[in-house]
């Protein structure tokens, strides 16, 4: 601007001409910048991108997650697709519930019982009949010994002579005594001598444990019996887990349930030997071991016709525990105590 137009524009301005730039309102600049805002950019205008929501990332982990989902639950059909021998055999899979020798209680309920002598639970001790409050704990003790030694003692589920059992039965129950010397010594048991309705036992030569683990489930309950005397009840699963003797082909699971009613009498009223009881009566239910007749060893159907050949009219639920012991003889078997298993 000249020295004449800026005297011009000093004098106009003094003078209150309104062609003098006058500063805009507040309200003015605000209806501009809607104005201007309100243009469309121009094609070379430059405009920062929004950010972008992560999406590509999630559905490519949610796929993975989904391939490794599908190649776990059918590996072998996921390699078949990169296998061009056609001729190779597929290779047989265990499938969700069978038993192997890392898992024998895979998809048994007896996968969540208790281990050992853990699973017999034994209830509070109270004064009954003859016996003050630490006698009838010690009784329950015993009388849970007794289960231990007969179901779960590695040695006589061997085979071997139930010693600390029978130590604790009394030596006057001259029909008892009868029982086990026929039971534990004859190599041809009846169904009523064979030594199974007491002990659980496996040939050595036919089967063997898998692992160090039977599991179990059960209970006592006692009561005031004649004369005074402490009547226990045991009432006891054993899942015991076995493979053949000479392969780890295959592994079943041979289940027994027992009950066994034992009396500790009073010696001042019954003949007896401090610290024995007398047996009052012992039945069992038993499936996968065996429906041939007795050989006083429980001999697990490995791949055998075995398996199809308990009575179908004695059908249990060997993990069914809500009903009592079926004492039912069946007739049409060669082993009363045999019963097919709706599960196993």
């Amino acid at each position: 601007m000249s020295d004449e137009e800026w005297e011009r524009f000093l004098r106009e301005s003094m003078a209150g001409d309104t062609g003098a730039p006058v500063e805009p309102s507040a309200r003015a600049r605000e209806v501009e910048h809607r104005l201007r805002s309100a243009q469309p950019q121009g094609w070379r205008t430059y405009s920062p991108p929004r950010p972008r929501r992560r999406t590509g990332r999630y559905i490519t982990g949610m796929l993975a997650a989904v391939a490794l989902l599908i190649a776990g639950l059918f590996p072998h059909q996921i390699l078949g697709w990169f296998d061009d021998d056609s001729s190779a055999k597929p290779t047989p899979t265990a499938g969700p519930d069978t038993p192997t020798r890392t898992a024998p209680f895979r998809g048994s309920p007896a996968a969540h019982w208790a281990d050992g002598a853990a699973g017999i639970r034994v209830p509070r001790a109270k004064a009954t009949g003859w016996m003050d409050a630490a006698q009838v704990e010690r009784a329950l003790q015993r009388s849970r010994d007794f289960l231990v030694d007969a179901g779960l003692n590695p040695r006589v589920l061997r085979g071997e002579p139930p010693k600390k059992a029978t130590a604790l039965l009394n030596p006057h129950q001259k029909d008892l005594q009868q029982f086990l010397r026929t039971a534990l010594t004859s190599k041809s048991p009846t169904p009523k001598t064979d030594p199974l309705l007491l002990f659980s036992r496996f040939r050595p030569e036919q089967a063997r444990l898998v692992g160090d683990v039977v599991k179990t489930r059960g209970h006592l309950t006692y009561r005031e019996g004649k004369r005074g005397a402490l009547v226990v009840t045991a009432d006891v699963t054993f899942v015991y887990p076995v493979t053949p003797a000479d392969d780890d082909s295959e592994v079943i699971r041979t289940i027994v349930r027992r009950e066994v009613v034992m009396s500790w009498d009073d010696p001042a009223k019954v003949i007896t030997e401090p610290g024995t009881m007398s047996l009052v009566s012992y039945t069992l239910d038993m499936t996968n071991g065996g429906c041939s007749a007795p050989t006083g060893y429980f001999e697990p159907p490995f791949d055998t016709a075995d398996k199809q050949a308990a009575d179908e009219s004695h059908r249990i639920d060997p993990y069914d525990r809500s009903k009592p012991i079926n004492t039912t003889d069946n007739a049409t078997t060669k082993n009363p105590n045999c019963a097919t298993a709706t599960r196993s």
